[in-house]
């Protein structure tokens, strides 16, 4: 495949091979994406809340699993995992935007369709995924070692524990945001391979630092409020987040070089 040509805030050319076109963004643009989804959202209420609601239900089943283990430390890792398996979860949003782009009314069998000829491409990429997360659950467990067994323990014990909790969480979560941050929405999007479309992503979110720095911000605030209402609230954010991100993409990667899937 040919070397494409992306510019940085500089407008200096690089040679990145593999990759698709990316835009610079300003910082706002995170409010932007926000209020598109929020549009997508009110064209199509019933499905998008639906599959918000199937995700939510999803979440309790994974937390009375992970809580019926009984340890503080694979349920933090519970949390921290769920922002690993987002993006795979979004995929059908994703397709749901797509559609609306299309002045379709969006059904559920139109994603399995839309992405039929990138299965293979999708599974790898959600394995990984997968994988990654389970070894931050396990990293999880580990760490409850650190957790102060003493009743009387202070602060600074406490916060060792949640310190070390985090860093390894904040490693595992940037990873594979910047990995999956566009690589999903574009091979739902265009007849590429999930090498080129991770290359892409990363390459999209080191393009634009700050913006995706603040994107990254607000989806972790998201996933906050949606635990702090017992999974409830989660019913309308993943819906919200799921649709933002595929015009963050749209906005972000111009992935106009490789042909579009078939529509169907």
């Amino acid at each position: 495949m040919s070397e494409h040509v992306t510019k940085n805030a500089d407008s200096e050319e690089k040679l990145l091979p593999f990759t698709a076109k990316v835009n610079i963004v300003p910082t706002d643009a995170p409010m932007k994406w926000i209020k598109l989804g929020l549009k997508d959202m009110k064209a199509a209420p019933a499905v998008s809340l639906s599959y918000g609601l199937a995700l939510t239900l999803l979440s309790y089943a994974l937390a009375y699993a992970f809580w019926s283990f009984g340890t503080l430390g694979l349920y933090l890792g519970m949390a921290s995992g769920f922002l690993l398996i987002g993006p795979v979860l979004a995929i059908g949003l994703y397709s749901f935007s797509n559609q609306l782009e299309q002045g379709r009314s969006p059904v559920f069998g139109y994603c399995m369709k839309e992405g039929s000829g990138h299965l293979k491409d999708m599974l790898i990429f959600s394995f990984i995924l997968l994988v990654v997360f389970l070894l931050w659950a396990r990293s999880a467990t580990a760490i409850h070692i650190f957790f102060p067994e003493n009743a009387e323990y202070e602060i600074v014990d406490l916060a060792l524990f949640l310190g070390i909790g985090t860093a390894i969480g904040a490693v595992f979560s940037t990873i594979v945001f910047t990995t999956s941050a566009f690589s999903l929405p574009m091979i739902m999007d265009r007849k590429t391979d999930a090498i080129t479309a991770v290359v892409t992503s990363v390459n999209a979110v080191l393009q634009n630092k700050k913006t995706m720095f603040i994107w990254a911000l607000m989806i972790v605030s998201f996933v906050i409020a949606g635990f702090a209402t017992l999974f409830i609230g989660f019913i309308f954010i993943l819906p919200l987040i799921g649709h933002a991100t595929w015009h963050a993409y749209r906005d972000v990667v111009d992935a106009s070089e490789w042909p579009e899937n078939e529509k169907y």
